[in-house]
């Protein structure tokens, strides 16, 4: 009904010069899960999730936190099973079957493109603001794009590109460079706290829940916790990008399951330290839609110091996010063309590096145009979409996989996996309806523009690959 499924030994099985060298141990994926799940969520969609949900923006992070974390073991059990690079995509094509795969896949495609795009935007504007408080003035037409009044955000292009460029030279440099970019990030959150929360205020959370939990739609903008959960989502997410690694990965029993697990729970923590200082020292109109919020409260609360090392540690450590989730996306690129449904040339690795040059650079390029066009919000909402899909299909796997192959070694079980899928799909659904009508909409159309190009070109040169692998 779904199409052909493919076996773990199909998976498994790949020519020398289209498979991933195994560079990747587990402080790499921590550095990997932080160093994507620690951006622009928590950097700049604070502002953001404070304008739809007022101090509740706190319980819209813990909301988000626990779909999350019901979907992380699933994904743990599924990529210490299916060591293969692809996550949502591979394991649905094991699991469901190869047109479901497609879907999932180029889900997965606008999920990682728009949240490297969204993340260069974000590191746009606490750049600007960084320059702008030293008194230097720059022209507004190249710091925003088309849809924000300019004519392109060149800052957020050339950050992407730059990425691009380390990707290019090597995964292992990459994800060393990474780590040194996550420990930045986490000391610059550190410092932010330890300024912010002397001025925490309760009366700042009064009143709590100004839009109420559930999501509202109002005047065109969607309002209440829930509507908030369903963006500061983005913020969580990242962990997806680790399974992305696990063929790249020496050990996967042990590193990955301590690198998708271990990246969740301590961001999570981190999260909610940094939210709940936020709102607790500034009133959530301040920070409503501030490109820069923690910076902003910092300025408010007249630590200028403060406000400029932890904008500058942004600027330093935010291309961490765009480095891994350009990671992610490439990943699922070349998995696909290697499949047959994307064209084949594009699952080449280089010799030197062990990585896949050519659509790493078309992925850095595609980035780097989108985020030179659009607004922070429209990018995050739509790559939102992506991933809840993906998220909702690793929680149908998870549950098919324990019924339809239960005599297959799991190196991690996700325990009550029914309880746990269960949640994970109804959690995931109900933030996709969330979102705002215009966003499922264009995650529609997306997904209606792909159809054709599997249906025309990836459904039959994938069956030609397995006839001739098979004969």
């Amino acid at each position: 009904m779904f199409g052909p499924r493919k076996s773990l030994d199909d998976i498994r099985s790949h020519e020398a010069s289209q498979s991933l060298a195994k560079t990747l141990s587990w402080p790499h994926l921590i550095a990997l899960g932080v160093g994507a799940i620690v951006g622009t969520g928590i950097y700049t969609l604070t502002g953001v999730g404070a304008e739809r949900a007022g101090p509740a923006v706190i319980l819209a992070f813990a909301i988000a936190g626990m779909v999350c974390a019901c979907a992380a073991l699933a994904y743990t059990e599924l990529a210490t099973m299916i060591p293969a690079a692809g996550s949502a995509y591979t394991f649905s094509y094991v699991a469901l079957g190869e047109t479901i795969a497609w879907i999932v896949g180029w889900s997965l495609i606008l999920e990682y493109s728009l949240a490297c795009s969204t993340v260069a935007v974000g590191w746009s504007g606490y750049l600007v603001g960084w320059i702008q408080s030293a008194g230097v003035a720059l022209p507004p037409a190249l710091l925003s794009g088309p849809h924000d009044g300019g004519i392109v955000n060149l800052p957020a292009v050339l950050v992407s590109l730059t990425v691009m460029g380390m990707l290019v030279a090597g995964t292992r440099e990459s994800a060393t460079l990474n780590i040194i970019l996550v420990i930045i990030k986490l000391l610059a959150l550190a410092a932010f706290i330890a300024f912010a929360l002397p001025a925490f205020d309760f009366s700042n959370l009064q009143p709590f829940m100004p839009y109420g939990f559930g999501s509202v739609e109002s005047g065109g903008e969607k309002r209440g916790v829930m509507a908030a959960a369903a963006i500061v989502f983005f913020a969580f997410y990242g962990f997806d990008a680790v399974a992305t690694s696990a063929e790249e990965t020496k050990q996967p029993k042990r590193d990955l399951t301590i690198g998708i697990i271990g990246s969740m729970l301590v961001c999570t923590l981190i999260y909610m330290g940094v939210a709940i200082t936020a709102v607790g020292a500034l009133p959530f109109q301040q920070l409503a839609n501030s490109t820069e919020p923690l910076a902003l409260v910092l300025r408010t609360l007249d630590q200028p110091v403060a406000a400029h090392l932890v904008a500058l540690a942004a600027i330093i450590a935010l291309p961490s996010v765009i480095l891994v989730m350009m990671y992610g996306q490439s990943r699922i690129f070349f998995v696909m063309a290697r499949d047959g449904l994307l064209p084949k040339r594009l699952a080449t690795v280089s010799p030197r590096t062990g990585a896949p040059t050519l659509i790493t650079i078309l992925t850095g390029l595609s980035i780097a145009a989108v985020a030179g066009i659009f607004r922070l919000d429209e990018i995050a909402e739509l790559a939102n979409a992506g991933t809840l899909l993906a998220f909702i299909a690793v929680g149908v796997c998870l549950m098919v996989l324990r019924r339809n192959a239960p005599q297959i070694e799991r190196l991690f079980r996700c325990p009550a996996p029914y309880v746990v899928g269960t949640a994970a799909v109804l959690g995931c659904l109900y933030l996709l309806v969330s979102l705002p009508s215009s966003t499922i909409v264009r995650f529609i159309i997306w997904n209606l523009a792909g159809l054709p190009i599997y249906f025309a070109y990836g459904r039959w040169r994938s069956a030609r690959q397995r006839s001739a692998i098979a004969a």
